[in-house]
């Protein structure tokens, strides 16, 4: 096309990774040194984290930020055992803003599920993330096709943007699910001309990237199959290829000096920005 000239894409990158922290579950002192460990060494520009535990007088989104030298925003959600478990988003560059949205609760069901947006203030312009984690139960469907619906909502509210909106998070769900087709395009979406890209399917379309893997002895224990459920998704492209995704990989899905981090692999994506 006229309007993308091969000698004018954009060759550089940020990286953003996904991950769910299993909150407090487990052996998680130890488990939060193999975490940072693995942060560490994927050295992502930008990190969404989900189940990640606030006490009143800790929070774990801080302590990785502090280690790190990032800045960071929180979402607390559920209170389980009168600690918090939220979602998070670091970033290397500042955020200059965030706001946070409660999503669909069904009674009976509360999950007290949230979304969390940050407006990164990045070196070649700002970047529209978005961090979520949909209820866990094999059977609320109808509740998560609900939550993406106030989620598509709460990020067409954030626009105008620049570069592609990226949405990041523990689904719950599998790509062949009504609420994943929602988000993209083999369903119809709840808002208009928002769509997005499954950063692994357009790399790894052959590979099923599994991210609930019964590898990790944590994951074995709940004796349930293999399933892809942590996901990085981007708008499609602007001008130039910013947003174009050049590689999806999963991370975080082997032991840091003989303890599993969580329970979760991870997503990390790399993008044309």
């Amino acid at each position: 096309m006229a309007d993308h000239p091969a000698a004018g894409t954009i060759e550089s990158t940020v990286k953003v990774l996904t991950w769910n922290l299993w909150w407090r579950f487990g052996p998680w002192e130890d488990r939060a040194t193999a975490i940072l460990a693995t942060l560490k060494s994927v050295d992502a520009d930008i990190i969404c984290l989900q189940e990640v535990w606030d006490d009143g007088d800790r929070n774990f989104a801080a302590k990785l930020a502090e280690a790190l030298g990032f800045d960071y925003v929180y979402a607390p959600g559920a209170k389980p055992n009168g600690v918090f478990m939220g979602n998070a988003i670091l970033s290397r560059w500042q955020i200059l803003d965030h706001q946070i949205r409660s999503l669909f609760d069904q009674k009976n069901a509360e999950e007290m599920r949230v979304a969390i947006h940050a407006d990164i203030d990045g070196p070649r312009g700002r970047l529209p993330v978005f961090c979520t984690h949909l209820n866990w139960q094999l059977q609320h469907s109808n509740i998560r096709q609900m939550q993406v619906m106030d989620l598509t909502v709460f990020i067409e509210q954030t626009k105008p943007w620049k570069y592609p909106p990226i949405l990041c998070g523990d689904f719950n769900a599998e790509a062949a699910s009504d609420e994943v087709r929602m988000l993209t395009g083999h369903s119809t979406g709840p808002v208009e001309n928002l769509v997005f890209y499954d950063a692994w399917a357009f790399v790894n379309p052959q590979d099923s990237g599994i991210t609930w893997d019964n590898r990790n002895p944590y994951v074995a224990q709940d004796f349930e199959q293999d399933r892809r459920i942590d996901y990085i998704f981007v708008a499609p492209p602007k001008m130039r290829g910013r947003g174009h995704i050049v590689d999806c990989q999963i991370v975080g899905n082997r032991p840091v000096d003989s303890v599993w981090p969580s329970d979760h692999s991870a997503v990390l994506a790399t993008l044309r920005y």
